[in-house]
């Protein structure tokens, strides 16, 4: 094959980023959920992000408040304790900018779910 210049360089599939493997598996809680697994790092991962409306959309964020609905023990009482904390930086913060309000309602929604 070398001769006749054609590569054999193996080509390896792209790996997907923690978002895209986090969504995924969100997805496949919502959608499958007989076959889905739970994995410590994804739930972290939307855990850290899930105020970020780019990181986490809005169509997956909707399905992340269904999924917190099951959040137990300590995970539950550190998302709670991380997102009164957000919210008290965020009252003295600029309340016109606009990221900021998104944020703000969806640390709001994931509060009023958990408490």
């Amino acid at each position: 094959m070398r001769e006749a210049g054609i590569s054999t360089k193996k080509v390896e599939p792209k790996k997907q980023s923690g978002s895209e493997l986090a969504l995924a598996y969100l997805t496949s809680w919502s959608e499958n959920p007989e076959e889905w697994k739970f994995q410590k790092t994804r739930q972290t991962w939307l855990l850290l992000h899930m105020y970020d409306k780019e990181k986490v959309p809005d169509k997956y964020f909707t399905i992340l408040l269904d999924y917190l609905q099951g959040l137990q023990g300590n995970a539950r009482d550190l998302t709670v304790q991380k997102a009164e904390a957000f919210m008290k930086e965020f009252d003295d913060a600029n309340a016109e900018d606009p990221d900021l309000l998104e944020k703000c309602e969806r640390i709001r929604q994931v509060l009023q779910l958990l408490s």
